[in-house]
């Protein structure tokens, strides 16, 4: 039996009996209930392309990202990418990747959602203010943002716990002495960047210290800028004892000026970097506040994804999981 012969068994149109079999919630409960107990008396089982032209869907889902230079080298947006894809082609959907450039990212998102190029869409590098979050909620259009915003009760998103990392790297660095500590840190219009500074800031209070502006560095968002951000920290009359870098790309750089300048990691500078670093520093031990299993957190991603496609509410869909910090010998006892 096709889709038609059901339909007609049932006296409904098509679209109304292929929603019904899909979840989608403006059908009721009822109606669902009578559409799966015919199709399951009949032995209908659905056509996947006829279903998708059905409901109007293109089985594509997808991710539109500025890319930076370090991002096709990066090995954590690697994994997290391979890990949506195979949780995405093991339901049968197609996962594409669209370039973008930051300045014609949202009129991106308006073609793309116009044009039902895709089913629904991962959102990265999410700001605290978001405008392509507030359009594609006004939109109504399925999406998972990696990574929370200023409206995170309102929509579905999967995060780490930014806060949490920063103050396990902070404990581990005041536990051996360290009092003037800097954040080597992103752009604040970032949310984890935001969240990171501001554990960095709490926990120093919580601690009885007070975070001095020169050793709060908002700029550092790859290798380029993360050495210019660690060198202007050593330019300090007083150095700081200890840095932390609020993301791994930035790391490299941070580390390569300290190498540079000759400073001792982990005996004059204690460092700790928020991310594994590129293969290149493999032979240094830097300390690392860790995000685990990156493959994993992606086909988390992906599955939560097919969920609101299958009508989940996206409150229910939000999740935030734990780094831990991986012990290195960039962390010393504070010589000063």
């Amino acid at each position: 039996m096709n889709l038609k012969a059901l339909a007609d068994t049932l006296g409904m149109s098509k679209t109304t009996v292929s929603r019904a079999l899909n979840g989608y919630p403006e059908v009721s409960e009822a109606t669902r209930e009578r559409v799966r107990a015919a199709a399951a008396a009949s032995g209908y089982k659905a056509n996947p392309v006829a279903r998708h032209l059905a409901v109007g869907r293109s089985n594509v889902l997808g991710i539109l990202y500025p890319l930076l230079p370090a991002d096709l080298g990066d090995p954590m947006f690697l994994d997290v990418v391979g890990g949506i894809s195979a949780a995405l082609e093991a339901a049968g959907m197609n996962f594409i990747i669209a370039p973008v450039s930051p300045s014609n990212e949202l009129p991106s998102y308006q073609q793309m959602v116009r044009g039902q190029r895709v089913d629904g869409l991962i959102v990265s590098r999410t700001l605290v203010d978001d405008p392509r979050i507030d359009y594609l909620m006004e939109a109504g259009f399925p999406f998972v943002a990696h990574g929370r915003t200023g409206v995170s009760d309102r929509h579905a998103w999967f995060d780490y716990d930014n806060a949490a990392g920063i103050r396990l790297a902070l404990d581990a660095l005041l536990a051996n002495g360290h009092r003037r500590i800097a954040l080597l840190g992103s752009p604040l219009t970032l949310n984890f960047a935001r969240q990171r500074r501001d554990s960095f800031i709490h926990c120093l209070t919580y601690a009885g210290l007070a975070a001095d502006p020169r050793l709060l560095i908002e700029s550092a968002i790859d290798r380029r800028s993360g050495y210019q951000a660690m060198q202007q920290l050593l330019a300090e009359a007083e150095r700081p004892t200890a840095v932390i870098v609020d993301n791994h790309l930035s790391g490299v750089g941070a580390v390569r000026a300290l190498l540079d300048a000759g400073v001792g990691i982990g005996s004059d500078m204690s460092l700790v970097v928020w991310g594994r670093m590129a293969d290149a520093l493999a032979g240094l031990d830097v300390a690392t506040i860790d995000q685990p299993d990156a493959r994993a957190a992606g086909a988390r991603m992906g599955a939560m994804l097919l969920a609101l496609l299958e009508g989940a509410p996206a409150a229910s869909l939000q999740e935030l999981w734990q780094p831990v910090l991986l012990p290195g010998a960039s962390v010393g006892r504070c010589a000063g």
